[in-house]
């Protein structure tokens, strides 16, 4: 039965740049590394862009950008796969992005959800473990990121595409995962979104991951697949947040899939960047509270109003 972990989003930035660029895995991953080393295919969000020099763009928010050394950190965490369909994949255009998957591509970590063009940002990953074949799409909502035709960025959600993509390599594998690169950030999930993640496993996907609200989101199982509404930051330091505790609180997801492609889910609570550098299992008790927090939260997404 393989395992499948997945981790939200890794922002190389601030107080934990050093020990990325170092590739310190233990100092970034601590108690949480034997899940990442034990997983048969383990999987994250790049929600920064690793570059050569700064080339921003003109855009609302910050532009985040660091060296592509930092790559070592994740490539030591055992991290497989990352997804780049975020909101700051073209922080530093498109020679940001051919920086990105160059390093990516150097330490031998495959990346989805982002290219050259839409076609290359729309493919499906598929990566076969133990005779099950898991297809990996990701898309992100329309903001500065988002690849066209003939010029490079991220998947953009778009239900229509995901069908016609769907249909066209539906017998390419017999479990599919989407990351849902969206949503209000620090809120729970909106009727939309919901809306949206239901439709997605109506058409087929397995398991639908919603990243980048950095907050509690809670989970819910809806015709036999599962989603997950935000699993906070897996390492992100970022100076702005520093003092907001659901920022620093997060869960790794861990799916083991069986032959006939059904999976269960369990979850993993950990603590990041307090202290930095990196993240850490919450000890017991802490973790017994996070739980009965995430529970409640799973229930009242139930409840559209």
């Amino acid at each position: 039965m393989p395992t499948l972990l997945i981790g939200a989003d890794i922002c190389p930035i601030e107080g934990n740049r050093p020990y990325f660029e170092q590739g310190d895995a233990k100092s970034l991953f601590h108690d949480l590394l034997d899940e990442f080393e034990q997983a048969d295919l383990a999987i994250a969000n790049l929600e920064c862009p690793l570059i050569e020099r700064q080339t921003p763009i003109l855009k609302t928010g910050p532009n985040f950008g660091e060296p592509p050394a930092c790559i070592n950190g994740i490539k030591q965490g055992g991290i497989d796969i990352l997804c780049l369909a975020n909101n700051h994949v073209l922080d530093h255009g498109h020679e940001g992005l051919k920086s990105t998957l160059d390093a990516c591509d150097r330490a031998g970590i495959a990346t989805v959800g982002a290219g050259e063009n839409l076609a290359a940002a729309r493919r499906i990953l598929v990566r076969e473990l133990k005779g099950i074949r898991v297809g990996i799409l990701a898309v992100a909502e329309q903001e500065f990121s988002i690849a066209r035709k003939d010029s490079p960025g991220a998947n953009p959600l778009d239900v229509i595409d995901f069908i016609r993509n769907l249909r066209e390599h539906e017998n390419s594998f017999d479990y599919l995962i989407v990351f849902l690169h969206g949503a209000d950030e620090f809120h729970v999930p909106t009727p939309r979104i919901k809306d949206t993640c239901h439709f997605m496993i109506e058409m087929g996907a397995n398991a639908v991951i919603v990243q980048h609200p950095h907050v509690l989101g809670g989970y819910e199982e809806y015709r036999g697949g599962h989603i997950i509404y935000g699993q906070g930051a897996l390492v992100m330091d970022e100076a702005i947040y520093r003092n907001l505790k659901s920022f620093h609180e997060g869960f790794l997801v861990k799916l083991r899939l069986a032959a006939d492609a059904s999976s269960k889910m369990e979850i993993v609570p950990f603590t990041q960047s307090a202290p930095v550098p990196g993240a850490r299992r919450m000890e017991k008790e802490r973790a017994n509270q996070f739980r009965r927090r995430l529970e409640e939260r799973s229930s009242a997404i139930q409840d559209d109003a």
